[in-house]
């Protein structure tokens, strides 16, 4: 289960991930080395977006944290692709520390 923190626009977001028994810390994400991602200024208030969209990294992890597959994220919203998804995913998971 994904939980994302309620952060200001334009912030790094932490995520915090619980598997039965496992428990992970956390570190900020640097999204500027995810080249899937982009943030600009001017677009959807500075929020992290899927490169070429006006989609926020943070529509991923809510729907994702509200019971939806990766498939129906990407059926729900049709501009972002599945490597984008993945990279995104995977990048996400390079910040877990297991504790």
């Amino acid at each position: 289960m994904f939980w994302l923190s309620n952060i200001p626009n334009g912030a790094l977001p932490a995520i915090l991930v619980r598997r039965q028994s496992k428990a992970y810390d956390v570190r900020m994400l640097d999204w500027a080395e995810c080249q899937q991602v982009e943030h600009v200024e001017d677009k959807v208030s500075g929020a992290w977006v899927f490169r070429g969209t006006r989609i926020p990294v943070r529509a991923l992890f809510e729907n994702l944290e509200s019971g939806a597959s990766v498939d129906q994220f990407l059926e729900w919203f049709p501009g972002v692709t599945h490597e984008q998804v993945t990279a995104v995913l995977e990048h996400a998971e390079k910040s877990l520390v297991e504790v």
